[in-house]
């Protein structure tokens, strides 16, 4: 059972989850898998509970689920801590998940600074091996029945958890403060993703191995199930790093992308003009984009070039300009500067073919094609 959370840009709820509540302002989902990790913990745990119950019979499978119910609650005040110091630092929460291997705190954006991504991504662990102590002090006191059995297990998985997401490799939480000490030492964000998740491909290798490795400590030959076990958790965690290490590749080459640089050469026309005069405006401008504008030269509208096409030549004469173009809605207006990660934010958070791109004084500066931005990104990767 582990905790985790992801960094990105805004995103929908997943598949296969329902809300049960929210923390903070943030949704709380469960996903469909968490039934099943959930049967798995009645059906593993029954045996002790009879054994610390004998007259319980049928109804220690009940009291197994509400075992599994207890620890994901220790698993959601895991990833409440990741939310609540998250929004603290001014970052969005979307919404927490509780799945199979545990649960997910979905951020709607990077940290700025190593020392917010050390403190969002620590006081998880911290969190439960907090739990955990809290759990072994209560066991001193009642430490028979249900409810002995129940602060043990609450304890011991907690601290399993504390200790495992302290392992200094992605995804899990120790490496992202892996990450956040390489950020702060070199200066660069991306070496640090870079170094984290290398270490957890090595922790992943480890993890697949360590039923060998614990067999030499313990003398005891390993089962099927450990081996098992060991795969998915190698599986889990190799997955995890090769994605982060994807990542931080792309975002490597972001910087690179400046909307300014992109621009193109832009003719402003009024809305009623015939498309074809508009077009040959365009050429002999060596103008590369086209946007409509008011009798008071107020752009409101920026042509698509896809719409364009789409129109016959032999048409064009008898077409207004304005048919073909998109209203300068909300997020369609850029600043020329923007550029890197804040520019894939824009386009993503506003998909579009095209953009208008303002100097600062609001006057226009050009037109940014989605196209243009995709080909400027294949070329510095």
């Amino acid at each position: 059972m582990t905790g985790e959370r992801a960094s990105r840009g805004a995103s929908p709820r997943p598949p296969g989850t329902f809300k049960v509540g929210s923390i903070a302002g943030s949704d709380v989902l469960v996903s469909s898998s968490w039934f099943l990790i959930a049967g798995l913990i009645a059906v593993i745990t029954a045996p002790a509970i009879k054994s610390a119950e004998p007259g319980l019979g049928g109804l220690a499978y009940v009291g197994g689920l509400a075992l599994a119910v207890l620890l994901y609650l220790s698993v959601l005040v895991h990833e409440a801590s990741h939310a609540l110091v998250a929004r603290r630092f001014g970052l969005p929460v979307s919404h927490i998940t509780l799945q199979f291997f545990g649960g997910m705190t979905s951020i709607e954006a990077e940290p700025e600074r190593p020392r917010q991504e050390f403190w969002i991504s620590v006081v998880g662990p911290l969190s439960s091996l907090a739990v955990s102590a809290v759990a072994f002090l209560a066991h001193l006191v009642v430490s028979g029945g249900l409810i002995g059995l129940a602060l043990s297990g609450l304890a011991w998985t907690n601290l399993f958890v504390g200790i495992v997401n302290l392992v200094p490799g992605l995804p899990l939480d120790g490496g992202r403060v892996l990450k956040a000490i390489v950020w702060g030492i070199s200066g660069d964000t991306h070496r640090g993703t870079i170094v984290a998740a290398w270490v957890g491909r090595v922790v992943a290798l480890l993890a697949f191995g360590w039923p060998l490795l614990a067999s030499k400590v313990i003398h005891q030959p390993p089962s099927v199930f450990d081996f098992i076990f060991a795969g998915v958790i190698s599986m889990f965690l190799w997955s995890g790093a090769t994605s982060a290490l994807e990542s931080a590749k792309v975002r490597s080459r972001l910087p690179h992308l400046v909307a300014r640089d992109l621009a193109r050469r832009t003719l402003t026309v009024p809305g009623d003009l015939p498309l074809a005069e508009a077009v040959r405006r365009a050429q002999d401008a060596q103008a590369g984009g086209i946007v409509t504008v008011t009798a008071a030269g107020v752009p409101v509208g920026v042509v698509n070039e896809a719409a364009l096409m789409s129109v016959p030549p032999e048409r064009r004469a008898w077409v207004p300009t304005s048919s073909v173009a998109r209203t300068l809605e909300e997020g369609l207006r850029l600043p020329a500067g923007i550029g890197g990660e804040d520019l894939i934010r824009a386009i993503s958070a506003r998909p579009a073919g095209e953009y208008l791109l303002l100097d600062p004084d609001g006057s226009i500066f050009g037109v940014l094609s989605t196209a243009d931005v995709d080909r400027a990104f294949r070329a510095h990767a």
